[in-house]
């Protein structure tokens, strides 16, 4: 599975406005729903505190990968936001947030398409030049052809 296939480019924020970790939730899921109609932004954001609340999804590195499983939903989708100034995601290593992979998954779905994707977002971001070229790319084409590039790579 590439993340290309799944990231949706009109849920992609280039420079959250939220200087925390609820409001940055809050902008990823609104941007997701107002980008695939069968998300309910409302529902998304509870799903993705739940979740928040077992364990933080901040992988260290200034990433993280915040996921959940939704109802109603036909396939595997994410987003993707970056923070200029970084956030407080509860992160593994304590250091501020500053790039972010949403992925949601069907309520009902297998939890291997998942686990792929997760697994798959993870080893981009161990590589810090993805991480820098990420940070740096200027517009929405610059940071979809930086993550087409690392995509294409496994």
């Amino acid at each position: 599975m590439k993340i290309m296939e799944i990231l949706v480019r009109d849920a992609v924020i280039l420079d959250v406005e939220a200087g925390t970790k609820s409001g940055v939730l809050e902008e990823m899921a609104g941007a997701l729903a107002g980008a695939v109609a069968s998300i309910d932004a409302e529902r998304l954001l509870e799903v993705l505190v739940e979740r928040e609340a077992l364990q933080s999804t901040g992988i260290g590195e200034g990433v993280a990968i915040p996921h959940g499983k939704l109802p109603g939903l036909d396939g595997l989708v994410a987003g993707f936001a970056r923070s200029r100034k970084g956030v407080d995601f509860d992160s593994i290593d304590g250091q501020p947030t500053e790039l972010f992979f949403l992925l949601v998954v069907p309520e009902h779905a297998g939890g291997r398409q998942h686990l792929k994707a997760l697994a798959r977002i993870s080893r981009f971001c161990r590589n810090a030049d993805f991480r820098k070229k990420l940070s740096e790319a200027v517009g929405l084409d610059e940071v979809m052809a930086v993550i087409e590039v690392e995509d294409g790579k496994f």
